[in-house]
């Protein structure tokens, strides 16, 4: 074994021999700091995994191979249930619920007979046992929790209580005495990630991370630790609202498109099966700039409201702001405003906002952004039960977009009287059992734009 000086970028995990004022990966100033590496040359006998090479076809898959927590949002989030052996990663700002969902979620799996053991670096035992009283949880046989931060010990406690469901609480926290950088260090995280996997792998144990998020919302420490677990699921929503998003980044085991919506109540976390209807609840009336798409994340189909506010700029520079939509995007459905309908926005500040803290990447959304600004811009509110859905193009066409049956069911269920569609999605409508609402195809969002001011 020999040990050598190396400098470490704590951003991206980027190597150097020498101090580097600028990353020349992630592009941060002043991120790499001296950390002592220890570089060991293991035995074939120290190594984790010992199966013998199986043939494909002979590896057999259980039907009841998940478990399934018991809190539907999760399941579906995680893609039908916990897989044995999987690692999950839950990001998330500071106070926003990753410890109470774990600690939920973990309850409801011990009450299914699974064994747990929950690991807190930040908080004590007690601390713990006090969270748990205000989320009313009970009945907790073979539910173990421990505050350490030592990774050999944790390990110890794993070998010995092999647990159904291991939970890290946080891995910034946790240490190897046998790297001498201080914990939350890049090479700190990653190898204790790494140890934790394996030991999660060879024992068929689910393994659930939480990790710090840096000021950009990112996962703290490299990204490499987002290549070693198996699924990511950020947490999203403004601090100060009670609404909370949980979406999945990566999974291994299942979709990246299925999003969770939970309520931040007195006694926890709680779902919310209709996230349509609490996302408009609030909406006013005959206000411009209000207008309603609805959205498809994975196979869930939802409605938000998007605002926008279009005002004289009172500076030499106009500003282009976006809350839960692409700062980029916006740009480029503004130039296309300005180019294809001759609105002046080239002196106005545009701000565009979509309400509940929900972040918007459908392209189904793009007209109802346009509509939202050409509507703040003109000062007249938009029908108050139409929706709106549709890609735009840098010509101003309307494009069709993706299963737009489920999103006109929707918005039906909901009592909008109208909903405007691109033309080429008509004639998959046609054979829809509609009711309630009337279906406006359109070509161009100018077309689109004169049958709402009218």
């Amino acid at each position: 074994m020999k040990t050598k000086t190396i400098f470490v970028c704590q951003e991206c995990g980027s190597q150097s021999a020498r101090w580097i004022g600028k990353c020349p990966n992630c592009d941060k100033w002043n991120s790499y700091v001296e950390e002592a590496a220890v570089i060991s040359h293991p035995k074939q006998s120290d190594s984790v995994f010992k199966n013998d090479p199986v043939l494909l076809s002979d590896v057999h898959i259980k039907a009841d191979s998940r478990y399934i927590v018991g809190i539907k949002e999760l399941d579906n989030v995680l893609g039908g249930g916990v897989v044995p052996g999987s690692v999950v990663l839950i990001g998330g700002d500071p106070g926003i619920g990753k410890s109470t969902l774990s600690l939920q979620m973990v309850c409801s799996l011990n009450k299914q007979g699974k064994k747990v053991l929950y690991v807190s670096g930040e908080e004590s035992i007690e601390q713990t046992k006090l969270r748990a009283e205000r989320l009313n949880i009970k009945d907790t046989k073979n539910l173990y929790i421990v505050s350490q931060v030592d990774l050999n010990v944790i390990l110890e406690y794993v070998k010995e209580a092999k647990p159904d469901v291991l939970v890290i609480d946080s891995i910034q926290v946790v240490y190897s005495p046998d790297i001498s950088s201080s914990p939350g260090s890049v090479s700190q995280v990653r190898e204790c990630a790494s140890i934790l996997t394996q030991l999660a792998k060879s024992q068929k144990m689910a393994l659930f991370i939480i990790g710090h998020v840096t000021k950009e919302g990112m996962i703290a420490g490299p990204r490499v630790l987002e290549h070693i677990v198996d699924t990511v699921l950020y947490f999203e929503g403004e601090r100060y609202s009670t609404y909370r998003v949980l979406r999945t980044t990566k999974n291994r085991f299942g979709s990246t498109n299925e999003i969770g919506v939970f309520e931040m109540g007195s006694s926890g976390l709680i779902e919310v099966s209709n996230p349509s209807e609490i996302f408009l609840s609030e909406r006013p009336k005959d206000t411009s700039g209000s207008v309603v798409v609805p959205i498809m994340e994975g196979t869930r189909p939802f409605l938000v409201e998007i605002q926008g506010l279009v005002s004289r700029s009172s500076f030499g520079m106009v500003r282009q702001k976006a809350q839960g939509f692409d700062a980029n995007r916006l740009a480029l459905l503004i130039a296309v405003l300005e180019k294809r309908l001759e609105l002046n926005l080239y002196d106005k500040d545009v701000f565009l906002n979509v309400v509940g803290g929900v972040k918007v990447i459908d392209p189904a959304a793009d007209l109802a952004v346009s509509l939202s600004i050409a509507s703040g811009l003109l000062d007249k509110p938009i029908d108050f039960q139409t929706a709106v859905l549709g890609e735009v193009g840098l010509s101003a066409e309307i494009r069709s977009v993706s299963q737009i049956a489920m999103r006109i069911q929707e918005a039906e269920k909901l009592g909008f009287k109208k909903c405007i569609i691109p033309k080429n999605n008509l004639k998959m409508v046609k054979n829809l059992k509609i009711k309630t609402i009337e279906i406006i195809p359109v070509e161009t969002v100018r077309e689109a734009l004169d049958f709402v001011r009218n």
